[in-house]
């Protein structure tokens, strides 16, 4: 499994109980388990989710599931 697709099953996996719609940064960062402090890591890459929502606009809002906010953090971090 590649570094992208293991941070995006890892960001799936932590908004697993999440309730979507999702409309607010805020909401976002309270869906995963530690908050902003939910950590990401795959070999020497990781990443919080703090750090994953500095990569998301209000225009990106509101997200329908886990897999729209994995898709758009892993294609803007680049990985």
């Amino acid at each position: 499994m590649s570094v992208k697709e293991d941070i995006h099953s890892q960001i799936v996996g932590g908004l697993a109980d999440a309730t979507f719609p999702i409309e607010t940064p805020e909401k976002l960062l309270a869906a995963f388990p530690a908050g902003a402090d939910t950590t990401c890591k795959s070999g020497d890459v990781s990443v919080t989710a703090g750090e994953a929502g500095g990569l998301l606009t209000a225009e990106d809002f509101p997200f329908k599931n886990a897999t729209e906010v994995a898709d758009i953090i892993v294609e803007r971090a680049g990985l």
